[in-house]
């Protein structure tokens, strides 16, 4: 029997990348013996290793005058692909022998949130909500750093851009708000994630938390293995950000905080998430 290939080419950016996993879902869902190779930037590729479907993660790095084409292409051209869904755009895509194409283009209404953007590229009458899979050694990072059998309250306090940040004694009233006793999670451990070079955003807001329900997510692991920890959270409020994305596509209850920046194409999204 024949194994269907697909060619998922993705973002580079870690949210865009966590927002188009719901394309990867469908075809699982739909074509659950096809085998997947996803081309994506560095630094979300953990995101894709735990997917059932997924066979090769090709990151692709940006280089000067495109070359980080070409050398894909080289790369995929030998083969003979059943589809191809390219979230980039790219020449790639066109140039390589594939039964049917599915490419982002002007044809999409780009005002229109990325995951049904998504989902119109693929011609969905339906919008597949982002979904993650985990690896057994990711769920092993998350047993050992998530305390077992606690409430949790997931904290995001950072951002790649400054005017996305909300200021930390912001994040401190709510975490002081929340886990009082009259607030909805009493008690509760306070998980506090950021990414290297992050630390001085996310710190105060960690050591403002009681000691013994400190859990320090700040620069550890891969973006999988975090988001292996965020799924063991009860509830996430965080920055618009890539662990606001992970914490929503691992279906827990998210509240994103949004600055000057975009609700309308990436606010988390599900029927458990919400923003301000």
């Amino acid at each position: 029997m024949l194994i269907m290939k697909v060619l998922f080419i993705t973002s580079t950016r870690l949210g865009d990348a966590i927002l188009s996993t719901g394309l990867l879902e469908h075809l699982h869902q739909e074509h659950p013996k096809a085998r997947v190779t996803v081309v994506c930037g560095p630094l979300p590729k953990s995101i894709f290793e735990g997917f059932p479907n997924v066979e090769t993660i090709i990151p692709l790095k940006k280089e000067k005058h495109h070359a980080h084409w070409v050398k894909l292409w080289k790369r995929v051209a030998g083969t003979k692909w059943d589809q191809v869904i390219d979230l980039r755009n790219s020449a790639v895509s066109r140039l390589i022998r594939a039964k049917q194409r599915h490419i982002f283009g002007p044809h999409i209404d780009q005002s229109r949130h990325k995951v049904e953007q998504a989902a119109k590229v693929m011609g969905l009458h339906h919008i597949p909500e982002p979904t993650l899979y985990f690896t057994p050694e990711q769920q092993a990072f998350a047993d050992a750093l998530m305390p077992d059998g606690k409430t949790v309250i997931g904290i995001g306090p950072s951002a790649n851009w400054i005017g996305k940040t909300w200021p930390p004694e912001n994040f401190i009233e709510v975490i002081q708000w929340m886990t009082s006793s009259a607030g909805p999670f009493p008690d509760a451990c306070v998980a506090v994630f950021a990414a290297p070079g992050e630390e001085a955003q996310a710190k105060p807001v960690l050591e403002s938390v009681p000691k013994d329900r400190q859990v320090d997510g700040i620069a550890k692991g891969n973006p999988a293995e975090v988001a292996a920890c965020l799924a063991r959270c009860n509830f996430y409020v965080g920055n618009d950000s890539g662990l606001m994305h992970a914490a929503a596509a691992a279906r827990v209850p998210t509240v994103g905080v949004f600055g000057p920046s975009y609700p309308h194409l990436y606010a988390p999204f599900g029927a458990h998430t919400a923003y301000a």
